[in-house]
Formats: C-alpha cells, structure tokens, sequence
C-alpha cells in the first residue's frame, strides 16, 4: 500500500511522532513517502525515510517565554508559503498515494481532498480557537473563521486520529472539541512513541536524574537558567538539560559540577528511562514519551500556549506530573522537584500509563486501522 505522510514541522513534536509510525508502516511493508520541512525534514531524513520538501504552514514568533500571536500570523503570510496547496497538490499527483495521513498539516489535508484520496488527519486539537481569545476584536474575529474553517474539515475527513490514550486516559482530552456526529470517526490509537521500555538500555547517569528538555525556541531559556539555579541548590541530584537548536550550550558558562548540557541527542530514550523525572513545555508528544516509560514530568507550559497550558492541567490532574509557572522560584522548583525524587509521588501513575502504552502500540495500532480499511 503507498501511504503519504504529511507532518507539521512546528515544535518538531509532530516529528517525534511521525517517525515511529512511518517506521511501523514500513515494516509492515507499505511504500511510505514523508511531505516535512526544515530541521523537522532534516531528523526524518537521519532515520532513512524518504521525504520530500513541502512548504510551512505556519512561523512561530516568541519572546520571553510568550508565543505572539499576532506576529505569528504576519511572518507566515509574509513568507508566501500559504499558496503551498499547489505544490503540494502535485506531488499528491506523482506519488498518487491509496491513503494521506497528514499530521496537523492542513493544507496537505485540503490538497488531498481535493484530489480525492482517503485522507486522515492526525492532531492533539481541534480548539484553536482558544489561541486568539482575549487578544482584541480583530483576533476573535480570526479565532472565528479558524473555527468554522477546522470544523468543516473535520467532518470531510475520511477519519481523525488522536495519538494519545483513550478517554478518560487522554491527556490532551481539553483541547479536544468535535462535534458528536464525529465519534464514530475519531480512533484514539494509544502514544506514537519510537521505542519501548524493554527495547532500550538505560543510559549511564548518576541517580537521581532529572532530564530538561526545555529548549528549542529562545523564548524558553528563562526556565532553561532557572533549571540549572536550581540544580546549584542540591548538587545530590544530576541533571541533563537539552539546549535544542536555537540555544548554544556554550553560551552558559560557570555550570555546576551536576549539571550537563547537550545541544542534541539522537536517542533520547536511554535519558528518559534512566530519570526520575522528566522537566519540559507542555508539548504533547514529550508527555507521551515520558508516561510511556513510566517518568513523571514537571511541565512548563508557554505563555498564553492554551494547549501547553492544558496538557499540563490534565497532567496533573490525572497524579503524573504537575503544571509549574514560569515565575517559580528555584528553590520552590526544588521542592517539587525532591517530592519525586526522594518521596516517589505521581510515579505510580506514570508507571500505570506505561503499562497502557505497551498495550496500545500506537504505531502498529494505526497501521493496522488504515490496513483494515485500504489495503487490496
């Protein structure tokens, strides 16, 4: 079966995700080409799938720990790419794929449905319209087209896959609004997680571990230096912080002896299953990362991010994580941080959701589903 792939390359959340099931559907023997963009492309193309260029959706602008809007907006109609649907429609054309599965991509979404092919979009959330509230006549008057727009694409694709736990498990279950005629379309196929617990050898770290993954976009280095403040109060406890590729580990300099900066690992598994806990955004795949090795997280969601925000509401509603402010104090953070550490709370959660995810197997899971419903 010849499947096309589209990812979102924003936060490279939907890279982490995508993957594993690209990986799955080639195993199981389907031709799989991947439509990605940017550092998103570059991470697939390392893992030996095939990929194609497509053009952005959208430019996320941020300072200091607050993702604008506004400029977001602008920078993606300034770069032209929202024209994309026409490349986009030709290499639908030359790949002519049986199935699309687009993840939060949409206008690989309208391109395939244009061109008639089964189409599966794959998202975290149907409410943005959340992001535009508060924010002046102008943007409620955007967040109400953006509505009405993913509504009407949601009940013209062939089916909607959530890569989280079934209700009431589901993590991102607050930034999730369809309609109820839609329930028969939604498959909730478990994380899409690259690896499982017992496929991976733990790395070689001092205990306890706690592992940051904050980093990435520069509106994110307040908590990144708040981390490693923190770290200076109890150096009994390790630390490996993830800079990402917009933050130079060289540039922080007089770190303490228990704390390491990476600006990249190829394999993070091994860290996550050697922690004790795991700092991050609210991003939802590193959630299903963590709670599928059974890791307990402490989240920072972004400023005005309403689906970080959630995401790290549920996480601490469900007893596997809490949901931290980016104005706590180190020596606050470290408290919360030893609550874990020394006195084992959320983890018997977290493991009980580790246990779920090995019995979902995201990947396989959707794969088996389009098998079932195109494969000849």
């Amino acid at each position: 079966m010849k499947i096309m792939l589209f990812v979102c390359g924003e936060g490279l959340g939907h890279t982490s995700r995508c993957i594993p099931l690209a990986q799955q559907m080639k195993e199981a023997g389907h031709d799989v080409l991947i439509g990605a963009y940017g550092y998103s492309r570059e991470l697939i193309d390392r893992k030996g799938l095939t990929t194609i260029e497509i053009p952005p959706e959208i430019q996320l602008v941020g300072n200091a720990g607050s993702l604008d809007l506004k400029a977001s907006i602008l920078a993606t109609m300034k770069s032209g790419e929202l024209l994309g649907i026409l490349k986009i429609n030709r290499q639908l054309k030359e790949f002519d794929p049986q199935v699309v599965v687009s993840d939060s991509h949409y206008t690989a979404t309208i391109a395939a449905m244009f061109r008639k092919k089964p189409v599966h979009l794959m998202m975290n959330q149907s409410n943005m319209e959340e992001f535009f509230y508060n924010k002046g006549p102008f943007m409620k008057a955007i967040g109400r087209f953006t509505k009405s727009f993913y509504n009407a694409i949601f009940r013209r694709v062939d089916g909607i896959i959530i890569p989280d736990y079934p209700m009431p498990y589901t993590i991102c279950r607050m930034n999730l609004e369809l309609e109820e005629d839609l329930e028969d379309a939604i498959f909730y196929s478990g994380p899409l997680v690259g690896k499982k617990y017992e496929e991976v050898t733990g790395a070689e770290l001092n205990r306890p571990h706690v592992l940051s993954t904050v980093g990435g976009f520069g509106y994110r280095e307040p908590i990144f230096r708040k981390v490693i403040e923190t770290a200076k109060l109890d150096t009994t406890i390790s630390y490996t912080l993830l800079s990402g590729p917009s933050v130079d580990p060289e540039d922080f300099t007089d770190l303490p002896e228990n704390v390491t900066i990476l600006k990249f690992i190829e394999d993070q598994f091994p860290y996550i299953k050697s922690s004790d806990l795991v700092i991050a955004p609210g991003g939802h795949s590193t959630m299903m990362e963590a709670l599928s090795f059974g890791i307990p997280m402490l989240s920072f969601p972004d400023i005005d991010h309403n689906e970080q925000q959630n995401n790290a509401t549920a996480l601490e509603e469900d007893g596997c994580g809490k949901r931290m402010d980016y104005s706590i104090s180190p020596e606050k953070l470290l408290e919360h941080i030893h609550e874990i550490t020394n006195e084992g709370k959320l983890v018997e959660k977290s493991r009980e959701l580790q246990e779920l995810s090995n019995e979902l197997s995201g990947p396989s899971a959707i794969t088996g589903m389009l098998e079932s419903k195109y494969k000849e």
